[in-house]
Parts: structure tokens; C-alpha cells; sequence
């Protein structure tokens, strides 16, 4: 007789586990919903269904003078104009996009 189900065990940061699992339950998908859709996944495409390359973000190394300085340019423009926010803003919008 062939089992019907096989446990996965993984560790995560507790954090991380809590935020996604709060996300999970707002979309009414199980964690084992998902894990198991994931396999299938790779699975049906024969590796991991989406990216894992790290984004490439510009830095001063990369960049030429004039690239340096329209990037510094529009920073000042903005800071001039008032178009700026707190420290603790900036930090909640780069944790809401990771």
C-alpha cells in the first residue's frame, strides 16, 4: 500500500515564517497547498519555476561620470522640491518590497 502524503521539513527564520503564513491565510492557501504546488511545479518544468539570480542594482563602480551625476542630479531636484521621507518610511517601503 503507497503512502498518501510524505512530511517536508524546513527552518526559516521565524519571522519570515510568521509573514508569510499571514499572507498564505489572507488568500485562503495552505502552507502544504503551496508546497505541494511548488514541487509540481518543478516537477512539470524540470528546475525552480521562477528566477534566484540577485537583481543588479546600479553601483558607483558600474557607472560613468555623467550616469554618477544625473542620478545625483535627480536626488537634489527632489530633496530641493520636498519630494522626500523619513528614514523610517524608506525602510518600511523596502521591507514591503522584499
Amino acid at each position: 500500500m503507497s503512502t498518501k502524503s510524505a512530511n517536508v521539513t524546513a527552518r526559516v527564520q521565524p519571522e519570515i515564517k510568521q509573514q508569510a503564513e499571514a499572507i498564505l491565510e489572507k488568500i485562503g492557501l495552505p502552507v502544504s497547498v503551496l508546497i505541494d504546488t511548488l514541487y509540481r511545479q518543478i516537477i512539470m518544468t524540470g528546475g525552480v519555476p521562477y528566477s534566484l539570480t540577485v537583481p543588479q542594482f546600479p553601483v558607483r563602480d558600474s557607472m560613468t561620470d555623467e550616469q554618477f551625476n544625473l542620478i545625483m542630479e535627480k536626488g537634489y531636484k527632489q530633496a530641493k522640491n520636498g519630494q522626500t521621507m523619513s528614514v523610517d518610511e524608506a525602510f518600511a517601503k523596502i521591507n514591503e518590497e522584499i
